[in-house]
């Protein structure tokens, strides 16, 4: 919910809005539904082509452009090729040769982002983000003020367009479910032919609901993934309405009671889920796919600790501090494993994010390559109301075999004495808080590249970990 705390402290009071006449509410007709989806059209490639007007019309692919990289989002030029998210690149190209690859900017997304839910607020303080580009609302406050759900739906389409100069579609129905997929077919549709229009805002009536579910596939529905897909159609359920007609007690023994029975729920329309708007982070992190697998310690090290400043940076503009560092490796062959360590306090430090998970990552064996690597922090809670992070000595050790220096935590993971008195720890450890502090203030004001840490520092000046880095797999070589 960052985004919405963010809309929220960057747009000041909410406009007010001319009211609207509007009819009295009839239960079992579009006024009972009061939940809408909205979700930009191809958002990334969208906001490329506003601030580039030449690639409009053009198959235009955001993304990793390296051989590892994969297409986060695309123009509906580019998906009647087939081309869709998750794609990986190479396929895209293939498909499409003479499509414009982009590489992707997750600070301008994010920005944009943060326009969308200023706009939205507008209509309802009730929003739940998604993702960037999608926003569950809950207006059912807002029809005496605004109008009925299908007005409010297209005045929301409105504004963004005017200004925002982006397209969205916008889902309404009674719940969150139905919302969701009344916006996914309110999305234009692709075609070589050229693209056709969609209606833009779907309306799905409660008497209208088995009627619009029933004949879609069934992985429409949440928590349908390849395997359980696979498993339903060997059995020849190969729509919704197909699942709604197996016996409740006979689809739970196939995939379990708890996935059988929210299924069938879902399949026969009911989903009594509302929109929340006060969900907190559950983590903050960074991970990066490399352009060539890595092998080296030290230069592993070096992306840790990297990602480490990246990870406390955010953590300190959310005023967030977390307990749980844990240290993702994905290898060449596409096996994952992940390290974690818990503190005893919790913690915004760079210095003791990269001193933990670097040394968790002295404890994988990263001979055999390291394909990703990601660094995150769990079990958060705001900054004040947390105790202040594990005072701990610093020092060096060389790892054997390797010449690397690291940071290591006496007492945490290594076992050691600390062997000084807790008065000039705790002295050493505000020295460094004061340190960091300074960092922040110095990147707030010249920007995240003004000064780093020395580790940093390459023959091309300071690489600072942003977020959404290589989000979508490498570009080039690795640094």
């Amino acid at each position: 919910m960052w985004l919405l705390r963010k809309a929220f402290g960057g747009c000041g009071s909410v406009p007010e809005l001319m009211s609207t006449p509007d009819a009295p509410r009839v239960p079992g007709g579009t006024e009972a539904c009061e939940i809408l989806h909205v979700d930009m059209d191809a958002f990334f490639a969208s906001v490329e082509v506003l601030d580039a007007p030449s690639l409009a019309g053009k198959p235009v692919i955001v993304g990793g452009t390296g051989a590892r990289g994969v297409v986060a989002s695309c123009t509906y030029e580019a998906r009647a090729y087939g081309i869709h998210s998750a794609m990986s690149s190479y396929e895209a190209r293939r498909r499409c040769p003479h499509a414009v690859f982009v590489e992707g900017r997750y600070d301008r997304y994010a920005e944009t982002s943060e326009c969308l839910h200023c706009v939205l607020l507008r209509f309802t303080p009730l929003i739940e983000p998604v993702a960037l580009d999608e926003a569950f609302l809950d207006v059912s406050g807002a029809r005496r003020l605004i109008g009925s759900p299908p007005v409010i739906a297209e005045r929301i389409r409105g504004a963004v367009l005017e200004e925002l100069g982006l397209s969205c579609c916008v889902g309404v129905a009674r719940t969150k479910l139905l919302a969701k997929l009344a916006s996914r077919a309110a999305k234009p549709v692709p075609s070589p032919r050229g693209n056709r229009p969609g209606p833009g805002v779907v309306v799905v009536a409660p008497s209208d609901e088995l009627s619009f579910l029933h004949p879609l596939p069934i992985k429409a529905l949440w928590g349908v993934g390849p395997a359980t897909a696979r498993r339903l159609e060997g059995l020849g359920v190969m729509t919704v309405g197909d699942l709604a007609a197996i016996p409740d007690e006979a689809l739970r023994m196939l995939l379990g009671s708890a996935n059988g029975r929210r299924l069938a729920t879902l399949a026969n329309g009911e989903d009594d889920r509302p929109v929340e708007g006060l969900r907190e982070t559950k983590s903050v992190g960074h991970e990066e796919t490399f352009a060539v697998d890595l092998r080296d310690p030290e230069s592993l090290h070096r992306h840790v600790v990297r990602m480490a400043d990246g990870v406390a940076s955010r953590l300190r503009e959310a005023d967030l501090r977390g307990r749980t560092i844990t240290l993702k490796v994905r290898h060449p062959d596409r096996s994952t494993i992940s390290r974690s360590q818990t503190l005893q306090s919790a913690t915004d430090s760079a210095r003791a994010i990269a001193a933990v998970a670097g040394a968790l990552l002295c404890s994988v064996e990263v001979s055999r390559g390291v394909r990703l690597l990601g660094v995150s922090l769990s079990a958060l809670a705001r900054g004040s109301a947390m105790s202040r992070q594990l005072s701990f000595e610093t020092g060096f050790e060389t790892v054997s075999g390797t010449g690397l220096r690291h940071w290591f935590v006496p007492g945490e993971l290594s076992g050691a004495d600390p062997g000084a008195d807790r008065d000039a720890l705790v002295d050493r450890e505000a020295a460094w808080e004061e340190v960091e502090a300074a960092v922040t203030q110095i990147r707030v004001r010249y920007g995240r590249s003004a000064v780093s840490s020395a580790a940093l520092v390459g023959p091309d000046g300071i690489s600072v970990k942003r977020w959404g880095d290589a989000r979508w797999g490498p570009s080039g070589s690795a640094r």
